[in-house]
């Protein structure tokens, strides 16, 4: 059985419930989205569920951010597909929500109150966009991108034997 995760905002305007194959915290991302609306380390850390068990207490007072995209890989200005799920009462983000992917959705760990699996190795991602003064921790064991990771969320959990049945 997927681990069922629980979290919810700093002021508990917004709580929530989802079921994950996928709930080890590895992944650490440092483009400019994630890092500069949740990432305060200059990174943040997705995870993976099951969007269709995601339940959700206080839906009035979820927002909605859709980023502006223009970089390296986006010369033109786009809008993301990616809907980033926040409480518009003290601003904690919350989850992100791709329709491109409509199975998945990524709940940020920062936002989860249940204890989550420790992985022993971390994959960081959009290396090439880090803000300067991060230094990453890159141990032993742990890969480094650039830009995206040569495995998805599911196949790391395979992988190192983090898969939730």
């Amino acid at each position: 059985m997927p681990m069922l995760l629980k979290g919810s905002c700093r002021c508990g305007a917004v709580r929530f419930e989802v079921e994950s194959h996928t709930p080890a915290p590895y992944q650490l991302c440092y483009c400019s989205i994630c890092r500069k609306q949740q990432g305060g380390g200059g990174y943040a850390i997705n995870l993976g569920a099951n969007n269709d068990t995601l339940r959700i207490e206080g839906k009035a007072n979820l927002g909605v951010y859709r980023a502006q995209i223009q970089d390296n890989e986006h010369p033109t200005c786009e809008t993301s597909t990616g809907e980033r799920n926040f409480c518009t009462r003290c601003g904690t983000a919350l989850w992100l929500y791709d329709p491109t992917w409509p199975d998945l959705v990524h709940p940020f760990a920062s936002a989860i109150d249940t204890d989550l699996p420790v992985p022993k190795t971390r994959t960081h991602l959009m290396l090439n966009y880090k803000a300067q003064w991060v230094v990453p921790a890159i141990a032993d064991g742990d890969k480094a991108f650039g830009l995206y990771p040569d495995e998805s969320i599911a196949d790391w959990h395979k992988r190192t034997g983090m898969w939730v049945e």
